[in-house]
This record gives C-alpha cells, structure tokens and sequence, in this order.
C-alpha cells in the first residue's frame, strides 16, 4: 500500500469539495471493506483517502414524506437486514443482503459502498435493479437523483463526475399486487454468484401489468432484460409465458468466461433462474 493523505470530512459539502479537488486521486472509504484489501494489493492507488464515517446524517433507514424508504451512505449491511420495514416491504434486498455469510463484512460494509465499487455480481445491485431504487447524488454545487440502471456505466464505472458522490437511496413504494424474488447461484455460500436474478412483478386479476427483471453477473453491468419485461406486459401469467420471458431474458445477456463459470452456462442459467424467480414472484402476490 502506497503512502496517502487522509480526511475526515464532518459534512457532505467538505467531503465532495475534497473529492473535486483531488479528482481521480481521491477515494471515498465508508466501510473499507473493498478499498483497503484492493489498496493493499496494489489493485488501485489513491493519493487521499476521504472518510465520510464521521459525517452525520449518513446513517438512516427512514421513510420520507411519500412512505417511501430511504437509506443513507453509512447504513451498514447488518443494519438494513435486520429492518422490520426492509424485511417486509422489500423483502428481495433483505434476501441479497442475508445470504452474505460473512458477519463481519455485515457490520462493517455498506449497501452504498458495494453499490460504488460497480460490479455486475453484486446481489444487492440487482436486487435494487428490480426495484426500481434511485441514488441520491451530491455535488459540490447541487445533487441529483438518478435511476439506478442510468448510475452504471460499464465494468466497474460509473456516472459519478469529479466532486460527486452517492449520500444516499431511494426505495419506492412497491404497487398494489407486487410479488418479488431473489435467486442466485453459488458454488458456495461465500462465493461471488455466478449468476444472480431479481424479479418484480405487478399482477391484477391474473394479468401481468408491471415487471422488472434484473441479471446480475451477465454482463459488464447488472442489467434489465428490457425485452423479457415488454413480454410479459398485459399477458396472462401462464408457465408457457413465464417460459418464453425467461428465453428472451437469457438472449439478453452478454456473459464471460471466466475462473468461477463459463458464458454459456451462465447464459442458460440465466434462462432457469429468471423463469424460477418469475414463479416465485407471482407466488408471492398478495390478493
């Protein structure tokens, strides 16, 4: 690990402003679970470090005024589990979250923190994908919301600019018949996913009026299978719907081979977990 100046910003204003000055030198820590072991091994550099841990405010998992749920930078892992509201309302990102085996990655990482680090085999981005979560953006001159499918760019890149960064996200209120499912697949169960889906569907009267399929794991970013979701739209839910949906999500994907599965496993893979995870989510539909 190279040597680095350290800041301990007490606002977002501070923070950022230092973020803009420093530039691509510049790296934010909140948890450190991802910067310090990549730090170590050489994998980036940063000639100043930004600790936003001791900025106040960063911490909440709330509703605002519309019901809707919000959480902060510095909510930690083990805090959004363990939210009777999480669990409840949106029960696909308590899934991504609980099925982390690791404790002590838990208490100390943040959802922001591995939403930044912008790799397309986060289960808490793809259950998020599904949800239609929006990131709270702060500049040194305004902040912005942004969808979360317009926040990833490519591998490990994102639409933060210089001075930028991500205080916080919005959650939406789930409509009136939604059903939702998490599924992923592990070697083990502290293995990367190799492949990893959230579904989340609107049926009324047995018709499907809303959907949002995200992959994780499938391409250089988490996606939306755009073409499966305008399929299932106005269709009766059948297992002969759900079967095409799922072939149509799979032809979406643009996987690699790489150490943990080759492409076209994981793109057939794709199929059977999109097709599991559409069952599951029309299961769970409350009448």
């Amino acid at each position: 690990m190279g040597p680095f100046e350290y800041f301990e910003p007490r606002t977002v204003g501070e923070a950022t402003k230092l973020l803009f000055i420093h530039g691509e030198k510049a790296k934010i820590m909140a948890g450190g679970i991802d910067l310090i072991p990549r730090l170590r091994k050489g994998e980036i550099k940063a000639g100043y470090v930004v600790n936003i841990q001791n900025i106040p405010g960063l911490e909440h998992i709330e509703p605002n005024q519309k019901g809707e749920i919000t959480f902060g930078a510095m909510a930690r892992l083990r805090s959004i589990e363990g939210s009777e509201t999480i669990q409840n309302k949106y029960p696909i990102l308590y899934e991504a979250i609980h099925q982390i085996t690791s404790v002590q990655t838990k208490y100390m990482g943040t959802a922001v923190g591995n939403l930044c680090v912008a790799t397309p085999a986060s289960d808490i981005a793809t259950s998020l994908f599904a949800l239609g979560a929006r990131l709270k953006i702060s500049g040194v001159k305004d902040e912005r919301a942004e969808p979360i499918e317009k926040f990833y760019v490519d591998y490990h890149l994102t639409s933060l600019k210089q001075g930028e960064m991500v205080t916080g996200v919005l959650l939406p209120n789930p409509p009136p018949g939604t059903g939702t499912a998490f599924l992923n697949l592990v070697r083990t169960h502290a293995d990367i996913a190799k492949i990893s889906v959230a579904a989340a569907i609107v049926v009324q009267n047995g018709i499907c009026r809303e959907a949002r399929l995200a992959i994780g794991a499938a391409a250089p970013t988490v996606l939306r299978a755009v073409n499966a979701e305008a399929f299932l739209m106005g269709q009766k839910v059948t297992p002969e719907v759900i079967h095409k949906a799922a072939e149509i999500a799979a032809g979406e994907t643009k996987p690699i081979t790489d150490i943990r599965s080759t492409a076209g496993y994981r793109r057939e893979m794709a199929k059977v977990l999109v097709k599991r995870a559409v069952e599951k989510a029309v299961e769970t539909v409350k009448a």
